[in-house]
């Protein structure tokens, strides 16, 4: 399984929102320069992370975004799901009508419990747990 670009960058961009809270409200381009995304792209996945709840923009001479919750309500799988729509390592594992062999693969229980121990992870971790990992990192 590869994640996407647009869950990767979208995360990015939401720690990077998280870790600046300190100062008001983060500018589009501030997010862009520092996470050297492209601001045209960045605006597609700052709109998903706003329709999710998770963030809020400020209009105004002092705006930009700003998180909607604590970082330690929100969990990364919730997160991973608004970006991705579907987190599986496999298309069988959320549809077994895509593959004939679906019913009697021994390999389709191994992906749905690998999918379910990521996810499971995902579930346990929150943007909190991010910037304290970032923190230690700097």
């Amino acid at each position: 399984m590869q994640l996407s670009t647009r869950t990767r960058y979208g995360l990015r961009a939401l720690l990077d929102i998280a870790l600046s809270a300190d100062n008001g409200p983060v500018l589009l381009r501030e997010i862009s320069l520092r996470q050297d995304v492209s601001k045209a792209y960045l605006e597609q996945l700052i709109l998903t992370l706003q329709s999710a709840g998770f963030i809020r923009s400020i209009r105004g001479k002092k705006g930009g975004f700003m998180l909607m919750k604590s970082p330690s309500e929100i969990k990364l799988d919730e997160v991973v799901k608004a970006l991705e729509r579907t987190v599986s390592l496999v298309e069988c594992v959320n549809d077994s009508q895509v593959c004939s062999r679906s019913i009697d693969c021994a390999t389709r229980k191994l992906w749905i419990r690998l999918t379910d121990l990521i996810q499971k992870e995902l579930g346990s971790t929150t943007l909190q747990d991010l910037m304290e990992w970032q923190k230690s990192k700097v």
